[in-house]
């Protein structure tokens, strides 16, 4: 199992490395702390709720406000707090065309900064910028509109040189060398505009967003291994890592994405993407470690989110370093540390913690007195609103329901999801996996089990020996499983 993004071909990832390097905006936009207004007018339809979001850390947001309904050719007003200022933000409107329809969800990526800003939405056409529009004096989200379009014309002879070269194969021909000598030049060109762009924006907060679209030299030749190496190479080269406001937009985030992309892809077996993954936090975090802290400790909760979701404990322990600097700005401190003490003492040959709960029949049950008359049992941590667990869930009842695997093993499932919302769910999630024995933790990650099985993301299993209840291995995958199983 792998990022989806990880999936993506190898030349669509060159494609999108090359327009995801940076150029470093001047250091012009100052915050003044002060509480900006977005006026929403909404034109064309019945009525629409009316919400807004601003993006803070790592791919999450916070929800500023939300108004529940908004009437046709009405207005309301949001009070946006000084401290989401500037950034990025997503505009959402769920409209009705008649006063019966079922609510339609429109969404709008805007940008605020330092003015008071006024939009006309026509919600079908919410990104139709001849139908939903902005105050006439607008700044922000007027200028990037622009500069899109300008770079889109711009960047279109580019690409497709880039593209002929990136699949032209005899890279040793005068043919080709002189198809890479006109790129760069037009390279150059290309990346000086972007800066002088900069530079006249240098007072808005879209002007530290240009830098996503800087083009790189490209290698003049050598295989597709070798090409792959250079571009990790030089991956981070053009990054601003003393910008902490490039934190406040989802394109950081694509950047990471595609860095873990390109190393990916080279992976054949769980083991190697472990090995390979561990390697870019490595690279990652010392260069972001020179940077502004905020930025540093973004970089070390986004490989935190990683190395949690996919159980890379080699990845988990190379960021101990980084928690351990004071520049560091992590939000995520406290859960790296639980989870790396929770890698020292949930390992294999370690007596698993014991507790006791009540099952879904409302009977004590006891982990230690639990002893089945399979050799080994299975304490599965899931949620119902979790998709790898019901993936999980999902592989492990058919392979339990052969009755030559009965044999093999007992599984007990700890389902997290908090009450009351979860407990409904649960209990209908587990009518076809009544084989099973069943246990919930109405305190979900904050219950006492959980905390003792070190438990900060789902889903997490525990293979224990049914005589002794020592832990025999701590598979991060049903494959992983089987084969422990063997």
């Amino acid at each position: 199992m792998v990022y989806k993004i990880f999936r993506i071909i190898y030349a669509g990832i060159l494609i999108l490395i090359f327009t995801t390097s940076t150029v470093s905006a001047s250091a012009g936009v100052k915050k003044d702390f002060r509480e900006r207004q977005l006026v929403v007018h909404i034109e064309g339809v019945f009525d629409a709720k009316v919400s807004l979001k601003s993006f803070k850390g790592l791919k999450t947001s916070d929800l500023i406000a939300q108004v529940p309904s908004v009437l046709n050719g009405k207005s309301t007003m949001i009070k946006v707090p000084g401290k989401y200022l500037p950034g990025e933000f997503l505009l959402r409107v769920d409209y009705r065309k008649k006063e019966k329809d079922v609510p339609y969800p429109a969404e709008r990526i805007i940008y605020l900064n330092r003015q008071n800003v006024e939009i006309f939405v026509n919600p079908p056409y919410i990104n139709n910028n001849q139908k939903t529009k902005f105050n006439a004096d607008e700044k922000e989200n007027t200028v990037y509109a622009e500069f899109i379009k300008g770079n889109a014309a711009k960047r279109k002879p580019l690409d497709l040189l880039r593209q002929f070269l990136l699949n032209y194969d005899r890279v040793t021909t005068d043919f080709y060398q002189q198809g890479i000598k006109e790129f760069n030049q037009r390279r150059v060109e290309y990346n000086n505009w972007l800066l002088e762009q900069a530079k006249i924006h240098q007072q808005l907060y879209v002007s530290h967003l240009f830098q996503f679209q800087y083009i790189p030299e490209l290698a003049s030749g050598g295989n597709e291994k070798e090409r792959l190496n250079q571009l990790l190479k030089n991956y981070f080269e053009g990054i601003n890592f003393n910008d902490p406001l490039i934190i406040r937009s989802r394109e950081l985030s694509k950047f990471m994405d595609t860095y873990m992309g390109l190393y990916g892809m080279q992976a054949k077996t769980v083991e190697s993407r472990d090995t390979l993954f561990t390697q870019a936090g490595q690279v990652a975090c010392e260069k972001a470690s020179s940077g502004d802290g905020q930025v540093y400790g973004w970089i070390v909760d986004y490989f935190y989110s990683g190395y949690e979701t996919y159980g890379i404990n080699k990845g988990m322990t190379i960021l101990e370093e980084h928690i351990k600097n004071p520049k560091c700005l992590t939000s995520k401190k406290q859960q790296i540390l639980q989870r790396l003490e929770g890698m020292k003492r949930l390992i294999p040959g370690a007596k698993a913690p014991d507790f006791t709960m009540l099952d879904n029949k409302g009977k004590e049950f006891q982990l230690h007195q639990w002893k089945p008359k399979t050799a080994q049992k299975l304490i599965l941590f899931w949620t119902t609103s979790c998709v790898s667990c019901i993936e999980l869930v999902e592989q492990l009842q058919k392979w339990h329901s052969q009755p030559e695997h009965k044999l093999k093993l007992e599984i007990m499932a700890i389902n997290l999801d908090e009450v009351p919302v979860g407990v409904e769910k649960w209990e209908k999630a587990i009518i076809p996996l009544s084989a099973w024995k069943h246990l919930q933790a109405k305190e979900g990650v904050n219950s006492v089990v959980a905390k003792k099985y070190a438990i900060l993301s789902t889903p997490a299993m525990f293979l224990i020996g049914s005589k002794n209840n020592t832990i025999t291995a701590v598979p991060v995958s049903f494959e992983e499983l089987i084969k422990n199983l063997k």
